[in-house]
């Protein structure tokens, strides 16, 4: 009998949105709702599955981890792009690994979510309220209509926020390394030629770019001071791409109104971490890409992905046989 690993089960939910009896009596499944950093400590964990289910990047398998897991053969993850595996030496060690589609806009929501709980300072005046504060209303929410939105990267994410953005009668203009004006054109897009002019601009910057070795900290401190004093910064993409030290600074001096954050520089975010004792942000345990929808798509497909390698005939295969 196989034995299955299901890995970072937060909610404890992978057993319950999917129907895993196509497999039962084949597999003998475990769960586990904890995220292990060390790579010792993961390979220790998992050296004894055949089959591992990944759940988005929350573990990391690189080249290091794959080769200590004899016993591995097949590995499953949420989404059709997990950059936290290493592809070419799962591929070396005839590892097979299989993806999930599926999923609908959970993160666009999710930036949306964060603009809004930042702009009109929703956590703050629901604690308010809940706490028994006597002073009845304490800010003044920022109004949308009129306001620039500007985006790094406007990609399918970006291009998605934009459309919303216009809904509230924003302006928004876009940069990335390699946007053109007429990719901004065809996204809707105002085009600018500069990161440094769309911060200048920008009411709301929200990040939509791929994390690589180019873009860690492509948002950083001389960026940041560039920025309204005004001004909210959104990161639903991946803590690197931000100068994380340099955020909390300007943050804790007040140098922006504030921020909107799914996701940090270390996962989960340690307990006596800064930026849980700051009240200028929101933040969220990057869940943005997670809602019911996706996790029925995503855990559906997971079954069907075991019960196809255990048949021999794999699907969703994420690179090139």
């Amino acid at each position: 009998m196989s034995r299955v690993a299901i890995l970072d089960d937060y909610q404890q939910v992978a057993l319950k949105l999917a129907d895993w009896s196509s497999i039962s009596g084949r597999v003998a499944v475990e769960v586990f709702t904890d995220t292990l950093a060390e790579e010792d400590q993961i390979v220790q964990r998992l050296q004894p599955y055949e089959i591992i289910c990944a759940m988005r990047e929350r573990t990391k398998f690189p080249r290091s981890v794959l080769e200590r897991l004899p016993n591995l053969r097949f590995l499953t993850t949420t989404g059709m792009v997990n950059r936290a595996i290493d592809l070419d030496c799962a591929k070396e060690r005839q590892i097979v690994v299989s993806g999930t589609g599926g999923g609908g806009n959970a993160t666009v929501e999710h930036i949306w979510a964060l603009v809004m709980a930042v702009s009109r300072c929703i956590v703050t005046e629901h604690n308010n309220v809940r706490d028994g504060n006597p002073q009845w209303q304490t800010c003044i929410p920022t109004g949308l209509s009129g306001k620039t939105l500007g985006l790094i990267g406007v990609g399918r994410l970006g291009s998605a926020t934009a459309k919303i953005a216009k809904m509230f009668a924003m302006k928004v203009i876009g940069w990335s390394p390699n946007l053109t004006s007429e990719r901004a054109e065809q996204a809707g897009v105002e085009f600018c030629p500069s990161k440094e002019e769309l911060v200048k601009q920008s009411d709301f910057i929200s990040i939509h770019m791929v994390l690589s070795e180019s873009t860690r900290h492509l948002f950083g401190a001389t960026d940041l001071a560039l920025m309204k004093p005004t001004a909210f910064f959104i990161n639903t993409s991946r803590g690197p791409l931000v100068d994380e030290k340099a955020l909390l600074e300007v943050l804790q001096n007040k140098g922006i109104a504030g921020a909107g954050l799914d996701v940090f520089d270390q996962e989960p975010l340690p307990q006596d971490h800064p930026l849980r004792k700051l009240s200028n942000v929101v933040l969220s345990p990057h869940n943005a890409y997670v809602n019911d929808t996706s996790y029925e798509a995503w855990w559906s497909q997971t079954v069907d992905n075991i019960e196809k390698y255990l048949e021999g005939k794999p699907v969703r295969v994420l690179y090139k046989l």
